[in-house]
């Protein structure tokens, strides 16, 4: 039986002079459009307004972004070039506060940068920070296929899993994070079904996740945020897998609004729930959850769904785009290295160090 197809969620165009494609995620499930990204100015903006998300895919397109927002001073002197990268990075930076991935890109963009400085002419540090973000992306890809590896483990024959937002390919490289374990529990031939949740009030599981589950051929039942308590109470749901955008040193971790209710539901009913996530989506320098900048969304994503008012004028509103779980409420967390169990700062510690 022909591999299903995997998704292509963004992809670079040429030499250090190209340019970034990307599937606009907010045209999704109706329409399949991709975004040229020829200028920083296009692709910060698509970053903001959730053309591309996800954490992992987030930091591949600011990797990306790096080399976009260079090309201008590629020619110039190295103080220009340089002083341009640092208004890059922190530029980019201000897109989104929340994915760890974001700063971690960014971060290794700008010391492989600095190792030239002074060896290399901009224009070849130029090309040598195309290839670091190529690197970055194939190896993003190859991360996600070793946690579908260690996560299918986790899932017996014939197991329905809940899963929230939209963890996937769209949301980092080809087989994605949550939809990796899917994915390979596919391909090992067991059997599994999905409850998704439509994540409100973007609606990333609705749109994003069913449609990848689709896509693959894996059965699933869309659901309502509301409707998780009573599939769980009906015995329905095994296994609780989200993704994540960033985890302390301490375990807690911020995935998108919705996912520590479903970590509280999950404990009340004898469930596990289980974070998939890179090592790289780690914070050692982020002691608890209370740290962790959580980002507000414009209120008009709740008043005008979608373009239409679903709210009366004036009506206040609070959007905090994630949520914190506190660690005690994880399972395991299913990172490329290995199954994270039990979720305790001395083992993060421990896995953080042998990178």
């Amino acid at each position: 039986m022909p591999t299903p197809p995997t998704i292509e969620t963004l992809r670079w165009v040429g030499d250090a002079n190209g340019h970034l494609v990307l599937i606009d995620q907010t045209r999704l499930p109706s329409e399949f459009v991709e975004l040229a990204c020829r200028d920083l100015d296009t692709l910060w903006e698509a970053i903001k307004s959730l053309r591309v998300r996800g954490a992992p895919a987030i930091g591949i397109a600011a990797a990306y972004g790096v080399c976009l927002g260079l090309q201008p001073v590629r020619t110039c002197d190295e103080g220009a070039f340089f002083a341009r990268l640092r208004g890059v990075t922190e530029y980019l930076g201000r897109s989104r506060p929340t994915a760890v991935n974001l700063f971690w890109a960014l971060a290794r963009m700008e010391d492989a940068a600095e190792q030239l400085r002074g060896l290399r002419t901009p224009a070849e540090i130029h090309d040598y920070l195309l290839a670091e973000a190529q690197s970055i992306h194939e190896q993003d890809r190859a991360t996600c296929h070793a946690i579908g590896r260690h996560g299918a483990e986790l899932l017996p024959d014939g197991a329905n899993v809940l899963t929230h937002c939209n963890a996937g390919g769209l949301a980092a490289s080809e087989y994605g994070m949550v939809t990796a374990i899917l994915f390979t529990a596919q391909d090992q031939g067991k059997r599994l079904h999905v409850f998704v949740d439509e994540t409100r009030p973007l609606l990333q599981g609705a749109r994003l996740t069913a449609w990848e589950l689709v896509q693959r051929g894996i059965p699933a039942t869309l659901i309502c945020d509301s409707m998780a308590a009573q599939v769980m109470r009906e015995g329905r749901v095994q296994a609780v897998i989200t993704g994540a955008d960033r985890i302390a040193s301490n375990g807690d971790t911020a995935n998108k609004i919705g996912t520590y209710s479903l970590a509280v539901l999950a404990q009340a009913h004898g469930i596990p729930f289980y974070i998939a996530a890179p090592t790289t989506t780690f914070d050692p320098l982020i002691d608890s959850g209370d740290e962790i900048p959580i980002e507000q969304r414009p209120g008009d994503e709740i008043t005008h769904s979608f373009g239409r008012q679903t709210a009366p004028e004036g009506i206040a509103v609070y959007n905090p785009a994630f949520d914190v779980t506190p660690a005690r409420y994880i399972a395991a967390i299913i990172t490329e290295r290995v199954v994270l169990k039990p979720v305790t700062r001395e083992n993060i510690r421990g896995l953080l160090a042998s990178l």
